[in-house]
């Protein structure tokens, strides 16, 4: 789990093709201390994809990235120099600054505009339809794994304003009109979805059918793709 606060950005040295998957090579700070706080096997938000570390060397950690990641996320197109929000997972005293995050990524999101003010910057992305009930008027997204909030919404295009001290923290130099990022919407709206689903279920009595016809239940549902 994380929290959508940035650590730290890193560089990509490499993205290495392995069959249908790829293997990431990420350099870090020395502020991030790497090797004093990760082991191999602990979980790093990398943009916004929960990756495995799988190797450490000096600064320099590698994850695999399968098939499906590479598919869902912007992991494909990442190229030597791209810049990367950094995040470590969190323990049982970390402190909860942004929302719950997973690190897996619901859909790609495209930059149709960039504004910038005198003290801020706004940033419009183009969200997949399939996500927009999730999207809320003040509610949180990750976006490149930072949690930030949605301050303006209009069809399907929502828009951020960035702080100075957020433009400052995150890997911004990727954000271009016409990028990609990674979209992960708050988990919450998820269960909530969810919860009001199966309530509503429940709540449907079974149907006072002949024997010949059945009766309706959750198996006879899901049976018919109705569930």
């Amino acid at each position: 789990m994380f929290t959508g606060i940035v650590e730290a950005v890193g560089t990509v040295l490499s993205v290495e093709r392995k069959g249908t998957g790829a293997v990431i090579r990420i350099a870090t700070p020395e502020s991030f201390n790497l090797q004093g706080r990760v082991r191999i096997g602990d979980s790093i938000a990398t943009n916004g994809v929960c990756l495995t570390a799988t190797a450490l060397h000096d600064r320099v950690y590698s994850a695999d990235a399968s098939v499906e990641t590479l598919s869902l996320t912007t992991i494909g197109t990442w190229k030597n120099g791209h810049s990367v929000n950094l995040e470590l997972a969190l323990t049982p005293l970390s402190h909860l600054g942004g929302h719950i995050m997973q690190g897996h990524v619901d859909g790609i999101g495209e930059i149709t505009a960039l504004k910038r003010s005198t003290t801020s910057l706004d940033v419009y992305i183009r969200a997949p339809r399939e996500l927009l009930p999730y999207i809320a008027l003040k509610g949180s997204i990750a976006v490149d794994g930072a949690s930030l909030t949605v301050n303006g919404l209009e069809d399907d295009v929502f828009r951020l304003t960035l702080i100075p001290h957020t433009q400052a923290e995150l890997a911004l130099d990727n954000w271009l009109a016409g990028a990609k990022v990674n979209l992960e919407v708050d988990v919450l709206a998820r269960y909530l979805e969810r919860l009001i689903e199966g309530k509503a279920l429940l709540r449907q009595e079974p149907a006072k059918t002949s024997a010949a016809q059945g009766s309706v239940s959750l198996e006879t549902l899901l049976k018919n793709g109705f569930v």
